[in-house]
């Protein structure tokens, strides 16, 4: 009796360990399985939930879908799908193409064309004959009027000099030499011949004096204003000359390393859509903006009839021909915020995502500049059909993980 109680213990212990070590198992599996499972919409496959219910967007009820905890970035396709899809492939190979890009711009004043009017001795600004920017501005016209005691005094240098030429000895040599003297003064000062000639009939000697432009052009700047001191060399207007003028276009750094300075445009104008002009890119900016993460270039334009104003909106066209490089259609490639990659066919019906960096985009085609496997074809359409399906399967981007 002792033994068969002593057996019926032993049998219940072994039944009630049995009993928990099968629940912690089933309990597991639960837990694992649940974390293998997703529930998404197939017609809005970006939602992805971890219980069942309906689609937050077209409620139909959400679909149970295992997950795929695998590194692999591959995914495997039958041919419906692939048909379906209208997946397409292309041998990655080099090939000779015409690119043709187009960049918006502004035209602004050549600054190689400003003229500036300065002091020519200091002093203070009496008159401003031109007070408006825009105005146009002919050599020869009278600009300001200057206060200058320094001017003054050489022209009274010049003036006595004048008057002690007749007196005899030697008065009238030496009065000869300080002639020629206080006119080259008078003459560093700016003021002309004609007016250094006038100050000999004078009977009062003005500390006024009146300058003249000795350029023509349109007023771009005013610095000075009336009443104001300035020191000799200060500017007092701006003129720009608009026979030829500047387009000036951000581009994409990826863009720039295809332009060259002299390479020939064709640039049309917002404001006169049937004309038509050659420019030739002057400059290329060696530094990026480090907030646009753009490039400025700038172009050349004649202006012979000034028909064109500093303002005017106007697109680049540029050609380049045989150019040689992987180009594949734009919509091959697919963007995420810090990455951009590209499917390709590593055997029949089998795909495989690989990161990519492009160069040019031009005619729906754009320009893959980084190394790729020669062998394996890459999807030229479809693309965004195999990402979708990727992600419905997997419920993780193809590139969640990867490394830049």
């Amino acid at each position: 009796m002792q033994k068969i109680k002593k057996f019926s213990f032993l049998f219940l212990a072994f039944v009630l360990v049995m009993g928990c070590n099968t629940k912690n198992k089933e309990d597991h599996s639960a837990h694992q399985d649940g974390d293998s499972i997703f529930y998404t919409c197939s017609m809005d496959p970006q939602i992805k939930e971890d219980n069942p219910g309906k689609c937050p967007i077209c409620h139909m009820d959400l679909t149970p879908i295992k997950k795929d905890n695998s590194a692999s970035n591959e995914i495997a396709l039958s041919d419906q799908q692939i048909k379906l899809g209208n997946i397409t492939t292309q041998n990655i190979e080099e090939t000779n193409n015409s690119l043709k890009e187009n960049y918006t711009g502004v035209l602004t004043i050549n600054q190689e064309q400003i003229q500036t009017v300065s002091a020519r001795a200091m002093g203070r600004i009496e008159k401003l004959y031109f007070k408006t920017t825009g105005e146009y501005v002919t050599k020869n016209q009278a600009i300001y009027q200057l206060y200058s005691e320094d001017i003054a005094i050489a022209k009274q240098d010049y003036f006595l000099a004048h008057t002690q030429l007749a007196m005899p000895g030697d008065f009238g040599k030496n009065a000869k030499s300080m002639l020629q003297a206080a006119k080259q003064k008078l003459l560093f000062y700016g003021l002309s011949n004609v007016q250094i000639e006038n100050i000999k009939g004078k009977t009062q000697i003005s500390p006024y004096t009146t300058f003249y432009s000795t350029y023509s052009g349109y007023i771009s700047e005013i610095v000075a204003t009336e009443g104001s001191y300035v020191m000799e060399g200060a500017a007092i207007i701006k003129l720009a000359a608009l026979s030829t003028l500047w387009l000036e276009s951000q581009v994409n750094v990826s863009n720039a390393k295809s332009l060259k300075i002299g390479q020939k445009a064709v640039v049309s104008f917002t404001d006169y859509p049937t004309k038509e002009v050659e420019a030739t890119i002057s400059f290329i900016n060696p530094e990026i903006n480090p907030d646009s993460r753009l490039l400025l270039i700038r172009m050349e334009i004649a202006n012979p009839n000034l028909l064109l104003k500093p303002g005017m909106q106007a697109v680049a066209k540029l050609t380049q021909s045989n150019r040689k490089g992987l180009f594949i259609p734009i919509d091959a490639v697919i963007r995420e915020e810090n990455h951009k990659y590209v499917w390709v066919e590593k055997s029949h019906g089998l795909f495989e995502n690989v990161m990519v960096e492009t160069g040019v985009e031009s005619n729906g085609m754009v320009e893959i500049t980084s190394e790729m496997d020669r062998s394996k074809k890459v999807v030229v359409t479809g693309s965004y059909a195999i990402n979708s399906e990727y992600i419905f399967r997997k419920g993780s981007d193809p590139m969640a993980g990867m490394k830049m």
